[in-house]
């Protein structure tokens, strides 16, 4: 690690934050052109710690296995399944290149930053039970979701969640899960740490933690960066050729420093994020799985509420939520003036159009914010009825910022997912938005790489199959493929 930049100094790309983001970019440029000279700049002393640890992170292992807010239900009753194929696909990409990554030596020891879980949705009553029926009927024959389960009986569902089923009431209350062991669990910080460290062993990459990236301005062909120190408050600045923007909610008022037209009108909306963690290592070991519910009306995607099986340094954990709230700061560790700071005349219309049409998230936050202990432990209840408060604590996740956009007929839009936003000449690209986030970044990458740098792409797209051996097809539409491709990264990361 070099303690700070030498001012002046001239890279072909400088990568804005130290999470999975800009280490999965940087490693695919560093496979790729190995020549490019790379800088890293880190806000907080230590790699991954806002929403890439493993402790922050909402959710892990997204491939639309279990949530069920990838399936939405129109209003004939048809299940959409395309976002959940298209998730699916996306993780399978993401899976492949850490796949080539250990094969390649670049990631050792799988087991450090990805581990099988079972993936199960779990709901209760006559509707929900009817939905998840149709759900896995939508879902069971495709080549992506083979192997999930679906089962309404008792005994069978006591087997798969024993947690879940003890001390459950009898009742006529209809109950039903699905269940496949095709699931992850993703430590997306051990990861992106073991990235970096690859990162460093090869020549012609600085990582400079400590380093808060305070402005970016176009003179010419290169972007100059400007970085303070945050010990010494002293500041620097280096020129690069391309620049990244992947640091969480703080890429918005970075994106904003650049005054590319593509920025204008683009605003952010922080949801906060609190989980109850399991204390008891009794409870914890009765629990293998993640089982997600149905989510509240009005709540966002990154709080439909789940039980979930993290496995962080080799050791099991339990978290249950999560429960969001509401901070006006764009980072875990930022600033309360994060939020009002960003607003100004280009983006305060469609983040007023926003409020006004968004009053069921209004209403639902105000909610999560003024719940008391017993009202969380109630909730853990519906999917742990033998709950016991003094076996859980409450702990506080990650800042999560949803995008606003521009809409011509409502005035602006709240978006759930991940948008890039780059400038017209590539030389600068944003990541925002949250879920699926982490679990998909190698093919959101991708996505940069082509806006970015499209007249290499030709030149470059022997090497990415190579790392992504479906690379230009859909795993989708190409059933032998899918099973290939499923098997060999079951095989390689020590999955199966």
């Amino acid at each position: 690690m070099t303690t700070s930049p030498i001012s002046d100094s001239v890279y072909d790309v400088v990568l804005v934050g130290d999470g999975i983001m800009s280490a999965t970019l940087g490693t695919f440029l560093r496979r790729l052109q190995p020549d490019w000279s790379i800088a890293m700049f880190g806000r907080l002393e230590t790699l991954a710690q806002e929403s890439s640890d493993a402790w922050h992170n909402a959710g892990t292992g997204h491939a639309a296995l279990c949530e069920l807010n990838y399936t939405p239900e129109d209003k004939s009753g048809a299940i959409d399944v395309s976002k959940a194929v298209g998730v699916n696909e996306a993780f399978q990409t993401s899976r492949q290149f850490w796949a080539h990554l250990v094969e390649a030596g670049t990631l050792s020891s799988p087991r450090d930053f990805i581990n099988a879980v079972p993936h199960m949705s779990f709901v209760w009553g006559e509707s929900n039970v009817d939905y998840l029926r149709r759900r896995h009927a939508a879902l069971k024959d495709h080549p992506l979701f083979s192997g999930m389960a679906l089962s309404t009986d008792r005994a069978q569902l006591a087997q798969w969640m024993p947690l879940v089923m003890e001390h459950r009431a009898q009742g006529n209350t209809p109950l039903a899960a699905t269940h496949t062991d095709a699931g992850t669990d993703v430590n997306f910080g051990a990861l992106t740490r073991k990235l970096v460290a690859a990162l460093q062993d090869a020549p012609g990459f600085d990582l400079f933690m400590g380093h808060e990236v305070r402005d970016l301005k176009k003179h010419g062909e290169v972007w100059s960066v400007t970085a303070r120190n945050r010990a010494s408050g002293r500041d620097s600045t280096v020129k690069a050729r391309f620049v990244f923007i992947g640091a969480g909610g703080w890429a918005l008022p970075l994106l904003q420093k650049t005054g590319i037209p593509e920025a204008r009108g683009v605003g952010g909306f922080p949801v906060s994020g609190q989980f109850l963690r399991c204390t008891n290592p009794d409870v914890i070991a009765r629990h293998q799985a993640k089982v997600y519910g149905k989510a509240s009306v009005g709540a966002p995607p990154m709080s439909v509420p789940h039980l979930d099986t993290r496995v962080i340094d080799g050791k099991k954990g339990l978290l249950f939520g999560p429960y969001a709230g509401f901070s006006t700061r764009f980072l875990k560790y930022g600033s309360l003036l994060d939020l009002p700071k960003s607003i100004n005349m280009g983006n305060l219309g469609p983040i007023l159009a926003v409020a006004r049409d968004n009053m069921d998230l209004t209403r639902y936050l105000i909610q999560q914010v003024l719940q008391s202990m017993n009202a969380r432990m109630d909730a853990l209840r519906d999917f742990v009825p033998s709950a016991k408060a003094e076996d859980w604590e409450l702990i506080i996740a990650d800042q999560r910022v949803q995008i606003i956009m521009k809409d011509p007929k409502r005035g602006g839009v709240l978006q759930f997912g991940t948008e890039i936003i780059a400038s017209a000449d590539g030389s600068v690209a944003a990541l925002l938005g949250a879920s699926p986030g982490a679990s998909t970044a190698a093919p959101i990458m991708l996505n940069v790489l082509r806006k970015c740098f499209p007249q290499e792409m030709e030149r470059w797209t022997p090497t990415l199959r190579e790392m992504v051996p479906s690379y230009g097809q859909k795993l989708s539409d190409n059933p032998d493929l899918c099973r290939q491709v499923r098997e060999k990264t079951s095989h390689v990361l020590q999955l199966s």
